[in-house]
């Protein structure tokens, strides 16, 4: 058990395991987005940064198919911050709240050394898709193209820069795949950690292995921040989601099927 596992096992509660907690049809998630540890303040502008904070946060409901409604914002900001950086900082919020039709409630500002962003994000769900339900025999997918986000950070660290577009910088959720697939799902959740790490979780909480049906490569496996989805079903249902992927656009990744193996992550900790 890692650090990160060793301290969230502390708190027992029944709703903590998903990417967010679901509780009478509500989720609530919550993620940090912190300088120096998820970002460096020359990587992206201001305005780009308040954008993937509030997408990386999204990212939880959009995995358990749940509607993002209400956001709370926590901004540490350094003393010497501009008024013009402040309202790039604003906009990015703005804009992504009125893109996926949230509101923006509240929160808090404290002055600080460095710019740091912890989000809530408060969503509803009718159907909600959880990490619990993946059998023997399931398959697993994950949608997009692993390992980008892992080749922009390097050019980063060697003081490269990078498209707008970049993944690093412009997170692509799949709302739409996933809003239209759920009922035919067993499993799902966002890929933040890296495929391989993510996977630890989902054999964890379903007591599974995997058997892949695909070599993966660590440089893709072992990317994190990409923010696809990772999902699990019946193969009876493979039909029905590659149909469902195609309406969508979504390039869908079949990779492995569900054992009684044991599963052993071959990736590093991003966290601890």
């Amino acid at each position: 058990m890692n650090s990160e596992n060793y301290f969230i096992s502390q708190f027992k509660n029944k709703n903590i395991g998903d990417d967010g907690a679901l509780i009478d049809g509500f989720v609530y998630s919550k993620d940090a987005f912190f300088e120096n540890v998820h970002f460096k303040i020359d990587w992206m502008n201001f305005y780009q940064i308040a954008r993937k904070a509030m997408l990386v946060n999204i990212s939880d409901a959009i995995a358990m198919n749940a509607q993002p409604k209400y956001a709370l914002l926590s901004v540490a900001m350094p003393k010497d911050i501009t008024k013009i950086q402040m309202k790039e900082l604003a906009q990015g919020f703005l804009d992504v709240a009125k893109e996926y039709d949230m509101e923006i409630i509240g929160g808090d500002t404290i002055s600080n050394t460095k710019l740091d962003i912890t989000i809530t994000i408060i969503s509803q769900t009718q159907k909600p898709l959880t990490r619990k339900g993946l059998q023997k025999n399931h398959l697993l997918a994950y949608t997009g193209i692993l390992g980008k986000s892992s080749k922009d950070l390097k050019k980063l660290f060697n003081k490269g820069s990078l498209h707008k577009k970049s993944k690093f910088v412009d997170i692509k959720l799949q709302q739409k795949f996933i809003k239209n697939s759920t009922r035919f799902l067993s499993a799902g959740m966002d890929i933040s950690d890296g495929l391989f790490s993510d996977l630890d979780k989902l054999a964890s909480v379903n007591r599974v292995g995997f058997r892949f049906i695909k070599h993966l490569s660590k440089d893709i496996a072992c990317s994190g921040e990409e923010y696809e989805m990772l999902i699990a079903f019946d193969k009876r249902q493979l039909k029905t989601i590659q149909r469902r992927a195609s309406q969508n656009r979504v390039k869908l990744n079949i990779f492995a099927k569900a054992t009684r193996d044991r599963y052993i992550n071959r990736c590093k900790a991003h966290h601890f």
